[in-house]
């Protein structure tokens, strides 16, 4: 059993910064990605970023530059952290584990940006 785990959401004002981290634990095998979806009410669950076992990283259009993706493989640990945020980032953060083609999801945290 697949299980993640997330912590770091909260409320911050316009140009502050949040730092996302998630565990993975159970067993998987090997060469999987991790990432980050958001979604806010009334849309639809949107891509933010991820990374894979072997490091390449791809991140959505609206946070390039502002949000970086990390990961230890050896603690299956994923962060993104979120700088310069708008009040456009608030939003349910899910954390994403796909393996092979298993996808397995977090519980979610909440973001919220506003003054």
């Amino acid at each position: 059993q697949v299980q993640l785990v997330e912590s770091g959401g909260g409320l911050v004002q316009p140009g502050g910064s949040l730092r996302l981290s998630c565990v993975a634990s159970g067993s998987f095998v090997s060469g999987y990605r991790m990432g980050w979806y958001r979604q806010s009410p009334g849309k639809q669950r949107e891509l933010v970023a991820y990374v894979t076992s072997g490091g390449s990283t791809n991140y959505a259009d609206s946070v390039k530059g502002r949000f970086t993706i990390s990961r230890d493989n050896a603690k299956n640990t994923v962060w993104l952290q979120m700088n310069s945020l708008r009040p456009e980032d608030t939003a349910v953060y899910y954390c994403h584990l796909l393996v092979v083609i298993n996808n397995y999801w977090g519980q979610g945290t909440q973001v919220t940006v506003s003054s």
